[in-house]
This record gives structure tokens, C-alpha cells and sequence, in this order.
């Protein structure tokens, strides 16, 4: 037996954190030593405003009927009410404007609170000021509230007469003010730092702040770590973060660490957390005090330490419903229950009125009648309330007025993405700097760096970009070329184009740059292997798309496209082995979002990138996502070989070959996509199919989703219907992104991709893998040759489709 060494008793070392920029304060202790900079009669009309809030919040819970989260939007009521009439600067009137400070429902759940806080406020502007309402299609009205959580085609009376708009049941952009579409986990907080870069990017010098609404819940995917440590390496000194402290998950009671209690989920508080990470701390320990809530709001605009801040607020989930905790998450009182008619008796007492209780069907019209008219007895107590409605509206009134007093500039050579779109630069003219002579070698990833620097320049660095830990090694870093070098920081570096955002991040990284498109005069672009980045950005990549939807339904606005580059695809990483080199990553995206909202670019050589960059971005999806390999590609002299230019890749289908169907001799039709079976098809394959004599019919696929934006006449005259019922395809992803161009059984037992042989590819060279797979230049020939024979023969016998 190894003998150990025994440290019984040796002595364990005190451990403290390195110094760090952030400072910690306990607002209780402040006010104590400075007063407070509120009075007792406007902590009243907060308390005022408070019970209507949470009378709506039961209400909205009680008739949609029986849906969404009261518990956290109780509790986070009393911070947001401070933010909104009190903390932020921003134009109620005009809810689109840059200069806005922002408020990022980063927690989705608390999309019950946001509406029914939203209506409130709507209203009483309404019946205070209504000069201050922004125009309809910007408004949440009360009236809107009979949408929580239904359908476009809910039907019911009021719905229609009122054209209730439809609200998700987490937030989305069809709410004014909403910059993000927020709910899955972790997603908010990543995408809501993105936001207060691109303000601060255009405004440094005053950034309009981006207020953060979370919980410790929400704190623990591992993709807000990452977006906690970017904010601080990168000083977003422009976003606080607010944070609703009440211990309740779904699951739990005690998900983090507390004094000396052990948290179920982590080992955390979240003062330790956002401290360890060098954010500024304030502590607020009564999160429902508003003498504390105020203060501790105002302490963190007046800090100057140029990083971004946390206030942490001790709150109950559910804090006066009646049920609390984890037990009030995602449920409430039963259905006009004795319980519900307790909690809204306080505001009966309060204005001497009475809610109208429920009787007859619970029919949708008769649910839909009396929850109307319980909102009503909401509008007739505000339309009483003088006091509390000028109040208000002056409170709001003061925002658009400090907002006006700070008169925000843009920096002067700050970012313009409109010159992206302004008709200087066009698919199919590929610019002076980007043409490339036969023979010369490059990679088509490198080609894509080159194309984005050059956009980045007409744009005055309108485009953003991050990657985890492979700037260089997916050519990324060419956006920031004419610009600073190394990672932005807003104080030390604020004018490099590259971002860091956590590290070696994919998760955090794709949402964060949503965020930065999402402030609407950026392109954020986020950059790893295929491999991770597919899978690890595809909810925020949803979220984008659908935000953006929702934005586009109510302002008519362009989608503002955020760039997903999906480095080192495919077989041709074969060093890196099949944990790396994959060919699953484009059938995660290809055509898996409505169309318009998602564009995937697969080009096979570095000619068709420029065209295919600029197509896709001129068509404004939401998501934009090139696939690039690697290695190097030797440029195709295309004249020589009879093929195409390059610019014809931006009908998404373009022909290497077009058979000559008067010939008596037919020999099928072969579809590629991909730069691994490309490159191996026209450098080795092609010439010997033009030797043979065979007359084919060679299609390439550079993007699904271009092709699917044509016109149906246009497919069918670029890619007739007919050749897919005995096509063949050969492809360096897998099967499922074939069946759409070959649509017989027997042309799919025959099409050629990397999983035909019922196994991942090992690793070698990016040929040597091809070859593993049979997709070298030799299989990909036998195979051609054996099918082209088949149809000769089905064709001498009539037995085509279509032919």
C-alpha cells in the first residue's frame, strides 16, 4: 500500500478576495448616516400606486383564467414602481426612441407584472395627461389586458371590439418599451447587456441606462455567469441589474445560500455573486420598503465607479397575496374563490368600492364579461383619484423632462447601420477588394472576415463582433479591421469591434448579440465552432426571431439582423474528430423557422461568399447564419470549367450543369451542398462525368432559405419539380437536409452524407475523413456513375416522373 502523507491538524488559511473596483453598500446603514432623499408623502402615493398594481395582478391571474406567475411579479412590483416614476429618464410618448433608458424584464416569468404594470400606467396618464400617450399601436391599454396569455384568434366580444392585442405569456416585442423577447432560462440577461452596449456605444459620455429585472432563480443558468463576467470585464458601467431576492423557484424554497443555511441549488447569495464578479453591490434588506427601494435606486445612479451595479432586494415570492413562495410561482387563487375575493377586498376597502362577483357559465364570453367589467371598477376608482393620477403623470412628465435636460449626443463618428442598406454595395457586384484570380488559395472563412470588414468600414462600425476564445481561428477578427485593437472596454477601449463575452461562451454569446442588434443600430455577430454554436444559440436565436416578429407586427420596422458564423463546419475539420467536425449543425436551423426569419449560407467556395452575405442581409432576416470551414480552398477558374459565376449562389440553387433533355441520353440529376462534397465533386469528379458523356443535370444548394424566398415560378424555372423525384444528392450534412431536393426513396438510399454508413466519422484530414465517408472524389464517382446508369435505363424505359 502507497503510504499517504497525513495534514491532520495543519491549518486552514483565512481566504479573502483581491481587490476590486466594486463597492458595497447596505442602504439601510446609508439612510441611517444620511437621511433619506424621499418624503413620507410620496413614499404614500407609491404606496398608493403599489395596491392598485397588485390588485391587478391578481385579477389578471384569476381571469385569464388561472395562468401565469403572480408569485414574482408581486414581489418585484414595488422595484419596478420605483424605476418607472421615479429612477429612469425616458419619453412615455415616444417608446422607441434610443435615448430611453431601459427597463429588461430579463426574469420572463414576471410577464403578468410587466403587463398589468404597463396598463396602469397607460391609464394613468390617460385620464391625467393624455398628451403624454404615445400613439395607439405603442400603448399597452388597460383594455389590452383582456389578451393575457390569448390567441390572435381568441374571438370572444370585448377581444374583438377593443382589438385587444395579444400578449405572450412571456415578454416580447409587441410591448412598447420591450426591447427582447425574455422568458427562457438565462436568456434575459446576456441579451439585456446587449442592449446597454449598443447604447452605450453610440451615447459613451451619457449612456441611457439599462435596468435589469432578474431573480436569484433566474441567476443560475450558466449563461448569465457568463454575461455577468463580460458586463464587468467589459465596465458596462450603463446596466443595473435588480435584483428580486425571494428564495422561491419553481422547486424550491431556498435555492441559494443564506447566513448560515446551505441554498439547494447554490452555494451563493447573490451579493456574493455579483461582488466576486466585480459589480458594485447595494444592498437593500426590506426589498418592500420603498423608503430603501428609492434610495438604493438613486445611490446606484449617483456611483461613478464606471461598472455596472447590483441592487439586491430581500423580498417574499406571492409578499400580501395569501399564497407565497415557491407554491405562488406558477399559481394563484382558485377561480373567483373566496381567497381571490379576500385579496382584491383589500383595494374594496381602501376606495369603497365593490369588484363584481361571479355568477352563470364560465364560458369564454362570460369569463371575458365580468373580467372586463372588474377592470372597470380599477378605471372608475383611478378616474376618481385625482391626486394619484397627476401625481403620476407628473412623475411621468419629469422623466421626459430630465431625459430633454440631458439632451443625449451621439458620439460623432458613432456607428450607422442605415448605410449598410443605402444601395452602395450589391449582391452581385462583389467589390474591387474582395475579387479573387484563379489559382490563388484562400479560406472561405477568412473571405468572410474580409466581407464584414468592408461593410464594417461603410458603416463606421455598425458591426460588433464576439467568439469564444476563436477570434483568429474563425477569422471574426477581420470585422475589426481600421479599428482598435484587442477587446472593448467602455473605458479603456470603447472603439475596438470585438467584444468578449465571458470567455469560451457560446451560450451567453448569442444572446448577448441578439441584444446588441435588438438596440437597432448594430449587426451583432457571434462566432464559434458549428459544432457548439448551432446548438448552444439556438433559443436565443428563437427569442431574436420572435421578438423581432413582434416588432415588425406593431411598428412595420425591418427585422435588425443579428450574424450567427458557424466556423469549421463540417467534415473538413476532420483533425478535430467527430466531436467537433460535424455534420448535424445545419439541420438544427435549416428551414426550423418561419420563413423570412432565419437564413442559413452554405457556400462551397470563397468566390460565392460576398453574394451570399450581401443577399442575406438585403432580405433583413431576424438571424443570418453562414456555415464556413476551415482549411484553405484553392480558387476555380469557372470559365474554364464551364460553370456559373459565383453571384448566381444569391438565388439560394444554382447549376453547375443543366442536362440537355432533347439528347436521346439522359443521366439524372445530382444535388450538393456543402464545401467538403463540392470542392471534392468539381476538383476531382466533374471533368471525368463531362469525359464520360454523361448528360446531367448539377445542382448547388447555397441557401435553402434564399431559394424559398423566390417566387414559385422562379424555383420551378431555376430548380424544375420534376428532376427531384429521381435526384441524387450528395452532402457534407445529414440526411434530413436532403429530403426536400431529393424526394424518391430510392434517390435518398442513393444520396451521399457523412452518416451513410450508420457511424460517426473518426478523424484525420479533412479528405481522409471525406474518404471514411466516401464523399472523395473516387466514392463520390463510383456513386454517380452506378446511379447515372440506373437512370439512363429508368429513362430509355419511360418510367420518370415527368418525363
Amino acid at each position: 500500500m502507497i503510504p499517504r502523507t497525513d495534514f491532520q491538524g495543519a491549518s486552514a488559511l483565512p481566504f479573502g478576495l483581491r481587490p476590486r473596483k466594486a463597492v458595497f453598500y447596505n442602504i439601510e446603514e446609508i439612510i441611517q448616516q444620511k437621511g433619506s432623499a424621499f418624503s413620507e408623502d410620496e413614499i404614500k402615493q407609491f404606496e398608493e400606486l403599489d395596491l392598485v398594481y397588485r390588485t391587478i395582478v391578481g385579477i389578471l391571474y384569476n381571469f385569464v383564467p388561472l395562468s401565469g406567475h403572480p408569485g414574482g411579479s408581486l414581489s418585484s412590483g414595488r422595484i419596478v414602481e420605483g424605476l418607472l416614476y421615479q429612477a429612469m429618464d425616458y419619453d412615455f410618448s415616444k417608446p422607441d426612441i434610443f435615448e430611453n433608458d431601459m427597463i429588461c424584464y430579463t426574469a420572463g416569468h414576471k410577464a403578468m407584472g410587466l403587463y398589468g404594470m404597463w396598463a396602469l400606467r397607460n391609464e394613468l396618464v390617460r385620464i391625467a395627461s393624455p398628451s403624454l400617450l404615445a400613439p395607439d399601436k405603442r400603448q399597452l391599454r388597460l383594455e389590452d389586458l383582456l389578451g393575457f396569455r390569448k390567441n390572435h384568434t381568441q374571438g370572444t366580444p370585448l377581444f374583438e371590439k377593443f382589438k385587444a392585442v395579444s400578449l405572450d405569456g412571456h415578454p416580447s416585442c409587441i410591448v412598447p418599451f420591450v426591447k427582447t423577447a425574455t422568458g427562457p432560462s438565462g436568456v434575459g440577461v446576456p441579451a439585456a447587456c446587449g442592449l446597454a452596449f449598443g447604447a452605450l456605444d453610440m451615447y459613451p459620455d451619457d449612456p441611457p441606462v439599462a435596468h435589469l429585472i432578474e431573480g436569484e432563480g433566474g441567476m443560475t443558468p450558466g449563461r448569465v455567469y457568463e454575461a455577468l463576467a463580460a458586463a464587468a470585464s467589459a465596465q458596462l458601467h450603463n446596466v443595473i441589474m435588480h435584483i428580486d431576492w425571494n428564495q422561491s423557484t419553481i422547486d424550491s424554497d431556498r435555492a441559494t445560500a443564506e447566513d448560515d443555511k446551505r441554498g439547494e441549488y447554490v452555494q451563493w447569495d447573490p451579493k456574493e455573486l455579483m461582488y466576486l464578479n466585480d459589480w458594485n453591490v447595494i444592498w437593500v434588506p426590506e426589498g418592500h420598503n420603498f423608503k430603501q427601494i428609492l434610495n438604493a435606486q438613486k445611490l446606484a445612479l449617483s456611483l461613478n465607479t464606471k461598472i455596472p451595479t447590483a441592487i439586491v432586494y430581500r423580498t417574499v415570492k406571492g409578499w400580501n397575496y395569501g399564497i407565497t413562495g415557491k407554491s405562488s410561482h406558477g399559481a394563484g387563487h382558485k377561480f373567483c374563490s373566496d381567497e381571490y375575493y379576500k385579496y382584491i377586498s383589500m383595494f374594496e376597502m381602501r376606495y369603497g368600492v365593490q369588484f363584481p362577483r361571479f355568477s352563470g357559465d364560465k364560458s369564454p364570453e362570460n369569463v371575458e364579461k365580468y373580467y372586463w367589467d372588474t377592470l372597470l371598477v380599477i378605471r372608475g376608482v383611478l378616474e376618481k383619484q385625482a391626486e394619484l393620477t397627476k401625481w403620476a403623470s407628473a412623475k411621468i412628465q419629469s422623466s421626459k423632462e430630465r431625459l430633454t435636460k440631458r439632451n443625449l449626443k451621439k458620439r460623432a463618428d458613432s456607428p450607422n447601420l442605415e448605410n449598410l442598406y443605402d444601395g452602395t454595395y450589391k449582391s452581385t457586384v462583389i467589390p474591387d477588394e474582395l475579387k479573387l484570380e484563379p489559382g490563388s488559395s484562400t479560406t472561405i472563412r477568412g473571405q468572410l472576415g474580409k466581407a464584414l470588414a468592408v461593410l464594417n468600414k461603410k458603416t463606421s462600425g455598425a458591426l460588433v463582433a464576439t467568439a469564444a476564445d476563436l477570434f483568429e481561428s474563425t477569422s471574426i477578427a477581420g470585422v475589426n479591421k481600421g479599428f482598435p485593437e484587442g477587446m472593448f472596454n467602455a473605458v479603456t477601449n470603447p472603439k475596438t469591434r470585438l467584444v468578449a463575452v465571458g470567455g469560451i461562451c457560446e451560450d451567453a454569446m448569442g444572446a448577448f448579440m441578439s441584444g446588441v442588434s435588438s438596440y437597432r443600430n448594430h449587426i451583432g455577430i457571434s462566432a464559434s465552432y458549428a459544432a457548439f454554436i448551432v446548438a448552444m444559440e439556438h433559443t436565443a436565436a428563437r427569442c431574436h426571431c420572435i421578438g423581432q416578429q413582434n416588432y415588425w407586427e406593431r411598428t412595420g420596422e425591418p427585422f435588425r439582423t443579428w450574424i450567427m458564423v458557424n466556423g469549421h463546419a463540417g467534415p473538413k475539420t476532420g483533425e478535430d474528430g467527430p466531436t467537433h467536425a460535424d455534420p448535424q449543425c445545419l439541420q438544427l436551423l435549416m428551414e426550423d423557422f418561419p420563413k423570412g426569419k432565419l437564413i442559413t449560407l452554405t457556400p462551397w467556395e470563397p468566390e460565392e461568399v460576398w453574394p451570399l452575405l450581401m443577399e442575406g442581409l438585403l432580405k433583413r432576416p431576424a438571424v443570418l447564419a453562414p456555415f464556413v470551414t476551415r482549411p484553405a480552398e484553392n480558387i476555380i477558374d469557372r470559365k474554364k470549367l464551364k460553370m456559373p459565376e459565383a453571384i448566381n449562389a444569391v438565388k439560394g440553387v444554382y447549376a453547375f450543369r443543366k442536362a440537355d433533355l432533347s439528347a436521346k441520353h439522359y443521366h439524372g440529376t445530382l444535388v450538393l451542398q456543402g464545401c467538403g462534397v463540392a470542392s471534392m465533386f468539381v476538383n476531382g469528379v466533374l471533368e471525368k462525368l463531362d469525359q464520360d458523356g454523361l448528360n446531367m443535370n448539377v445542382y448547388y444548394v447555397a441557401s435553402t432559405e434564399l431559394f424559398r424566398l423566390l417566387s414559385a415560378d422562379e424555383q420551378e424555372k431555376i430548380f424544375p419539380e420534376k428532376f427531384r423525384y429521381h435526384a441524387m444528392g450528395l452532402t457534407d450534412f445529414t440526411l434530413p437536409t436532403m429530403y426536400q431536393w431529393i424526394r424518391s426513396e430510392e434517390g435518398i438510399r442513393r444520396t451521399l452524407h457523412p452518416f451513410r454508413h450508420g457511424h460517426y466519422l473518426s478523424t484525420g484530414s479533412g479528405e481522409k475523413v471525406l474518404e471514411e465517408a466516401g464523399l472523395h472524389p473516387k466514392g463520390q464517382y463510383k456513386e454517380i456513375t452506378e446511379y447515372a446508369r440506373w437512370i439512363e435505363k429508368q429513362h430509355a424505359e419511360k418510367k420518370l416522373v415527368g418525363f
